[in-house]
């Protein structure tokens, strides 16, 4: 079994609804975001998968939130945007684009350098 990944990153904000405390209010973050896919046989190339091809199908998954505000966006304008949430929706939306044999295995996602979230199946 191999197991590659990629990192992004976007910049975005959000305000969390049903919190009470600071994140209620409109904030930004720089997400870093990790894909982690496995795989078990190579292409002819001797790849799993190219990291570019990796890293353009996360861009169009993430991408279109770079610079935007996550609750104005769907799923976001009705399902509460926390880091759960997001990482939740990209392995789902990732694990759709991906060619057959490449396999999610776990999405990582940081709000900051200390706060990071895993969510794998």
């Amino acid at each position: 079994m191999y197991r590659l990944s990629i990192e992004t990153m976007i910049s975005a904000s959000h305000f969390l609804r049903n919190y009470k405390g600071p994140c209620q209010r409109m904030h930004g973050h720089n997400w870093k975001i990790q894909v982690v896919v496995t795989g078990e046989q190579l292409d002819e190339a001797g790849m799993i998968i190219d990291f570019k091809e990796l890293s353009d199908l996360t861009w169009q998954v993430v991408g279109r939130f770079d610079h935007q505000t996550f609750n104005d966006i769907s799923p976001f304008d009705k399902m509460n945007p926390t880091a759960e949430n997001m990482a939740k929706y990209f392995y789902h939306e990732l694990d759709r684009v991906l060619p057959e044999g490449v396999k999610m295995s776990a999405i990582r996602l940081w709000e900051t350098d200390k706060y990071m979230l895993e969510y794998s199946e």
